[in-house]
């Protein structure tokens, strides 16, 4: 039988961003399992968790939402650090920096230093998207269509679960078949290293665009933490430094039908 409490997994620091949280489309049970099975000194929201935009146009808010927010309060009263650096879709939090909210700091950006000695920005990266900078009305409208493609991908991942498979996202294998997605993907990849360059740190941790990455960019960390409405991602630091990306979708317990009856579930990573 299948326990219902995973175990805690401890890391040093956690990276977590673009939750989505007042949206169809947020995966607010994956991230509340995430949570469960795992603990850290810190935790980053590095932006997009409330999706403002979205709850501006129609009020949605399951009680799941509303225990991912619980259960992050309740990580902050247990002792972990907690620093909230908003996006563009929770940007109305840009008001309060330096203020605390139940333990958690809302930032602009941070200077996140590893156990290893290395130094990290992390930022959101909406401020180097131009669409958002210069185009808000064509953002809302690609906000629209993302929705729509959301939706189909809730229903996608419904099926899948009946089925005793794991969780796959048709939005984020749809986004890397287009060119022009692919593109803008690698230049936002570009610009952000860069700006970590200028700040004379070792790399960026960020969100945004909702592609999870670890990789070199011209000698710079780029890192980016993914989402929790496509990929079901974050960023982990090990007690030693090291940086590792959790794809929670692919490698959470997914509870299968055994063939024979009355015999229970079991696990499969």
């Amino acid at each position: 039988m299948m326990s219902e409490e995973p175990v805690t997994r401890r890391f040093r620091t956690l990276f977590i961003s673009d939750v989505h949280l007042g949206t169809k489309g947020c995966q607010a049970e994956m991230l509340l399992g995430f949570l469960r099975a795992h603990d850290a000194e810190v935790i980053y929201l590095v932006g997009d968790i409330i999706d403002g935009w979205r709850l501006k146009q129609t009020w949605y808010w399951p009680q799941t939402h509303n225990d991912v927010v619980q259960k992050l309060l309740r990580k902050a009263r247990h002792g972990s650090k907690i620093v909230y650096i908003p996006g563009n879709h929770d940007e109305f939090l840009r008001r309060y920096y330096g203020s605390h909210f139940g333990g958690i700091e809302v930032a602009e950006t941070a200077i996140h230093e590893t156990a290893d000695g290395r130094r990290f920005l992390v930022i959101h990266g909406d401020f180097f998207d131009m669409v958002v900078r210069h185009a808000k009305w064509l953002a809302f409208l690609g906000d629209w269509a993302y929705e729509t493609a959301l939706t189909l991908n809730t229903h996608l991942n419904a099926l899948r679960r009946r089925l005793g498979l794991s969780y796959w996202s048709l939005s984020a294998w749809a986004k890397l078949k287009v060119k022009n997605a692919v593109n803008f993907i690698g230049r936002f990849e570009e610009i952000l290293s860069a700006e970590a360059h200028k700040h004379r740190v070792d790399g960026v941790i960020c969100g945004h665009i909702h592609h999870a990455a670890i990789q070199d960019m011209n000698g710079v960390a780029y890192v980016n933490t993914g989402d929790w409405v496509e990929s079901c991602t974050a960023i982990a630091e090990d007690f030693d430094g090291s940086l590792r990306l959790i794809r929670w979708g692919e490698s959470r317990p997914v509870a299968r039908p055994e063939p024979e009856p009355a015999s229970g579930l079991h696990a499969a990573a």
